[in-house]
């Protein structure tokens, strides 16, 4: 049993037992996230010393320069003797291959004297917080030219230094046991004290890592756990959020068990017959001698709840194996599933799941038990269609995600992921990029449920860096040990298709050394996995260029459809590329190719800007699709960053090249931080669905392409034009159909049909007059689907919407409500921007609410927040473990107020 100290005394926890664990005799794996006390120094505070290491000066640095800047070379920096670098490189010796290069831990222990790595330290007066844990998304969000932190890391306040305290007791019956931290992610700079013993840590704030708790443990006596964060400014293109945001666990195993990600599943022939299954599975053994065990695989089908078949499907022989004292040793075992149900993207195949139960026993004593979930899948890359996942071609219909869960921040959150995935899906998403850093676990875990195809992404700058302080600083030190522990933590993830080392990394631009790195990156990932291809994102490198050549697939941003072709970038000094498919397909008939980000188109939901430009794809400018006085841009979504593309042009592109395996669209949601084209925002304005989850009209022009079968119409723009009443106004519509008829108050203004290479039909004629707008839209000849707006009344009362009304009672999960400004009749009023208040009865909290506004700088907890296009969104959080009604009112000036009943069970 291991005992929690809360701080109004020790509390025996209840351990819950995950998916890698049996029984509590074998191995344990605790959640570790409930009741840390927390420490920020404030910005006029100087923080400790205690510091990885030192760091350039950093005195000027735009962070509004554009997403395609070219790297520049590192600073070099000299380290002096006072920094922690020594302690914590050994954390990844186990992710080095060559012994000779591993780190050996200095005598000494730094910070021990420090007063927060002790037992003794008041900590009564530090915040208890759980984690996950994003310390900046309270904010307050920073404003004006020069903050310390920009419209590029979002305005929010995720640098600076902080610590976490947690203590815990163990019981006798653990006194023989290893005992593991995991920590899923930390940002950033991670060093881990217990009981004043510097432990190690993990620069990377994107890594998973295990720390072995054992040899600094006390049993029977209050342990104390102290972790230290050094997040700094300067170091993203994005909101890196700041804290210990993903979840912690506690484990405890036997002192012979399976090793951290120690098994790999592998499906080498794959029919709907049979197939192979090779489990490889490393074994370490802590004794002072050497045993004996055999070890056993109990193969079980695999729920979407988690739970194992009543029995195995299959059942390999076992194995006898000797281990030496210290050693850890690999062994394979491979047999036939006969029948297998495969796993594959839908809506095409279903993601069946299975999950291998691997036990480590002696003289018929269980030792461990480990459960690695799988799929069955045969993969395969053809240079002229692209994906083929068991033998069918899957057109790659994906987006790129950042890692921020919106007005929640980085703090990651199941229910949260699964809702955006959810919505991509109904656009019709089969595929998701990563970008660009390894995502939190439990997403691919929803991956593989959810059958979505993944790229998953290690970097995002190699040695070069793109902002003064950002991972270049310890790529040299730490590169390998990253890819490994990304490799070896998600191989198993039937959703992941391929391996990403960087993203339009400097190195693009050096020729035959950026190609000697790529190169020296791709043999470490195919160490670890050789069966999946790996690549990089370029936006520079041209088909000829050896980094290409270094590549298993390529991967392009943005060339496919050209950059910056318009004669207004003529002369300059930016990124020119004509469209580059057929280059890259000459020079690399044997390789697919694929566009990792394509579009970065801009809108803001529902604002729309006159005129309209006649052009399918134009960038932004003031009077043309964009206003810098408000910093917003024109949802007719025509628009995209100077070096993108509207989805109308991707698309021709994409249908002139039928080899292309597909693209990642920038991006589907907004996400905090790179606010192109207005830095003095909070947010991005290129996702296909804004930051609280409101669908932008770009939505339907991606569903009307990649759900051809779906019955679909959406027109643009809402029709509330006072003071535009016989001016031009035009009318699109986007839809699975080919041909479609307007109304305007029930007269006909014409029918449209779809030629070569149009993707949507634009009625660019209207003249604004109140009323209804209706769109009924053909397919071959048939009536298809039909679509109206209406122009509203007056601003009335409020509508709210749940997405779940019934969550559960486990203080994690959520609700998210929409709420509408309506009129009389109940129609929105899509131009309201009332300033709303809430409040919530009952066993819940009001976690956050947002309008999906990039410029919108009320803090994200606040309980009143303005409408945006008449939206807002409020997300309800359940406390733990109390069950009941909750009531949530909101409430408007002038506005009736609306009140929505949920239910925690």
């Amino acid at each position: 049993m291991l005992f929690i100290r809360n701080y109004k005394g020790l509390l025996a926890l209840t351990l819950l037992l995950l998916a890698t664990n049996v029984t509590a005799k074998q191995r344990e794996k605790i959640d570790f996230t409930g009741e840390w006390r927390f420490y920020r120094y404030a910005d006029n505070q100087t923080p400790d010393s205690l510091i990885y290491d030192t760091r350039p000066n950093v005195n000027q640095f735009d962070d509004s320069q554009a997403a395609d800047t070219r790297p520049s070379d590192a600073v070099t920096v000299n380290s002096h003797d006072g920094v922690l670098k020594s302690w914590i490189l050994p954390t990844g010796n186990a992710f080095i291959a060559n012994p000779d290069k591993r780190h050996v831990r200095p005598e000494g222990e730094p910070g021990k004297d420090f007063p927060f790595v002790q037992r003794a330290f008041d900590d009564s007066h530090w915040k208890v917080v759980n984690l996950p844990h994003d310390w900046a998304i309270a904010g307050p969000f920073y404003s004006g030219n020069n903050p310390k932190v920009g419209g590029g890391m979002g305005r929010l306040p995720s640098h600076g230094v902080a610590w976490y305290r947690k203590q815990f007791t163990l019981a006798k019956d653990d006194k023989n046991k290893r005992i593991y931290l995991h920590i899923d992610g930390a940002m950033s700079y991670s060093m881990v004290w217990l009981n004043g013993h510097l432990v190690g840590g993990w620069p990377y704030g994107y890594s998973s890592y295990q720390l072995d708790l054992t040899p600094y443990v006390t049993v029977g006596q209050t342990n104390q756990l102290a972790i230290r964060l050094d997040n700094p400014p300067k170091s993203s293109r994005w909101y890196p959020g700041g804290g210990i945001y993903r979840n912690v666990w506690f484990e405890k195993t036997a002192q012979i068990h399976i090793s951290q990600w120690g098994t790999q599943v592998i499906t080498p022939t794959v029919s709907k017959d049979k197939a192979t299954i090779s489990i490889t599975t490393s074994i370490r053994n802590h004794t002072k001698n050497d045993q004996n065990v055999s070890l056993q695989h109990h193969i079980y089908e695999l729920s979407k709840q988690d739970t194992l078949s009543e029995n195995p499907v299959l059942t390999l022989p076992s194995q006898a194996l000797t281990l030496a004292s210290g050693e850890e040793q690999k062994s394979q075992a491979t047999s036939v599933l006969k029948n297998p149900k495969l796993w594959g993207p839908i809506p095409h195949q279903t993601p069946h799941r299975y999950a291998v139960v691997t036990s480590v026993i002696q003289n018929g004593k269980t030792l461990d038990q480990y459960t690695t979930p799988f799929g069955v899948r045969k993969l395969a890359f053809n240079p002229d269609t692209g994906v083929v996942v068991n033998g069918e071609h899957i057109p790659l219909q994906g987006v790129n995600q950042h890692h921020d869960l919106g007005a929640l921040g980085a703090a990651f959150n199941l229910r949260a992921a699964q809702r955006q995935l959810n919505i991509l899906q109904e656009m019709g998403v089969n595929a998701i990029r990563m970008a660009h850093n390894p995502p939190a676990p439990e997403l691919l875990t929803l991956t593989d449920k959810m059958g979505i195809l993944v790229l998953n992404e290690s970097f995002d700058s190699w040695y070069k860096k793109k902002t003064p302080l950002d991972f270049h600083l310890i790529f040299a030190d730490w590169h390998e040990q990253d890819l490994r522990a990304l490799v070896r933590r998600d191989k198993n993830h039937p959703s992941v298709i391929m391996w990403y080392i960087g993203n339009e990394v400097g190195e693009q631009y050096t020729g035959e050394e950026g190609a000697e790195i790529a190169l020296k990156l791709k043999s470490i990932v195919k160490s670890e996995d050789p069966t999946r291809p790996v690549t990089a994102s370029m936006n520079w490198a041209k088909a000829d260029f050896p980094f290409s050549a270094a590549m298993d697939v390529i991967s392009l941003n943005y060339q496919g459809e050209g950059i910056r072709q318009e004669p207004e970038f003529e002369n300059t000094d930016r990124i020119r590329t004509p469209p580059s498919y057929p280059a890259f397909r000459e020079a690399h008939p044997d390789k697919v190719i694929l566009s990792s980000e394509t579009a970065s188109a801009y809108s803001s939901r529902g604002l729309y800007f006159f005129p309209v430009t006649p052009k399918t794809s134009a960038p932004v400018r003031d009077g043309l699709g964009g206003n810098s006085k408000i910093h917003q841009v024109s949802s007719y979504e025509l628009h995209a960053v100077d070096f993108g593309a509207s989805a109308d042009k991707v698309f021709r592109y994409l249908d002139t090249y039928p080899f292309v395996a597909g693209q990642f669209v920038w991006n589907g949601f907004d996400y905090l931080g790179e606010p192109t084209p207005y830095y003095a925002a909070r947010s991005s304005y290129s996702g296909m669905i804004d930051l609280a989850g409101f669908k932008k009209d770009r939505f339907y022009l991606y569903q009307s392409e990649w759900r051809p079968d779906l019955p679909m119409a959406h027109i643009l723009p809402h029709w509330n034009w006072s003071g535009r009443e016989g001016e031009i106004t035009p009318v699109h519509v986007f839809t699975s159909g080919d041909e479609a008829e307007l109304f305007i108050n029930g007269q006909s203004q014409g029918k449209k049909k779809k030629g070569p290479f149009e993707y949507r039909l634009r009625f660019d004629d209207v003249r604004y007059t109140p009323g209804t707008v209706e769109m009924v839209t053909y397919k071959n000849g048939k009536r298809w689907a039909t679509d109206s707006v209406t122009t509203s009344g007056v601003p009335s009362g409020l509508r709210l919407s749940a997405d779940r009304n019934i969550i559960n009672a486990d203080g994690k999960d959520l609700s998210f409500v929409t709420v509408d400004i309506v009129d009389k009749k109940g129609n929105p009023v899509p131009t309201a921007t009332h300033r709303v208040h809430f409040s919530l009865t009952g066993p819940g909290r009001i976690v956050a609410t947002d309008n999906g506004d990039s410029t919108n700088f009320t803090p994200f907890p606040s309980h009143e927040r303005k409408a945006f296009s008449g939206k807002l969104l409020v997300i309800i959080q359940s406390e733990h473990n109390k069950p009941g009604e909750l009531k949530l009112t909101a409430s408007s000036q002038a506005l009736e107020p609306a009140v929505l009943t949920l239910r925690a069970n």
